[in-house]
């Protein structure tokens, strides 16, 4: 009868332990870049077909959404197009990314349950940094999604008149900026 007992625990031992392998298969490698206020952060996506179908749409061109604080726990807006959905129960955490009635993504600083297609999930960040990079509680936050970092300027003019010198994040430098700017197509450390 032990013998039995012992067998029946290996057999569920091993069950448990292959959906546990299931979830960790679904995590893609691919990783998206999250930039708002010209702050940019990573997000590995899940391996599904919403991701795979986003990160189709982000090969050819950066997304920029506006995104809106709703219920105390997360940012979300409408994405412009919609995604294939494959939704669940997701009992969301910060830094959870998630897509809801297929046109709407959902970036979570709290918590929250309810039916979502997972994307993913933002990297490396306590629930007190999720809440200042996602500006929770505020309104009209423009967050690009994209797949690469690059960053800054790609080329400058100079105009015809008095040139004007830009930062990397493409403002107009101010008189006593400090750091790298761009004037006249090169760059000046000051």
């Amino acid at each position: 009868m032990r013998q039995i007992m012992m067998l029946l625990a290996a057999v569920l031992f091993a069950c448990c332990s292959s959906e546990e392998n299931k979830v960790i298969a679904q995590t893609m490698t691919q990783k998206m870049f999250i930039t708002i206020d010209g702050v940019t952060k990573t997000a590995t996506l899940v391996d599904n077909s919403a991701t795979q179908t986003l990160v189709a749409k982000l090969q050819s061109a950066p997304v920029t959404v506006t995104l809106n604080s709703s219920g105390g726990f997360e940012i979300w807006g409408a994405l412009g197009f919609s995604l294939p959905t494959s939704n669940e129960q997701v009992n969301a955490q910060p830094g959870d990314i998630v897509l809801y009635n297929g046109s709407n993504i959902c970036m979570f600083y709290g918590t929250n349950s309810w039916s979502y297609t997972r994307l993913g999930h933002i990297d490396g960040l306590l629930e007190n940094e999720l809440r200042t990079f996602l500006h929770a509680g505020e309104s009209n936050i423009s967050v690009m999604l994209s797949l690469n970092n690059a960053t800054g300027i790609s080329q400058v003019r100079a105009g015809e008149s008095q040139s004007k010198s830009y930062t990397l994040q493409g403002t107009i430098a101010q008189t006593g900026h400090k750091g790298i700017i761009i004037k006249n197509g090169r760059k000046i450390v000051r």
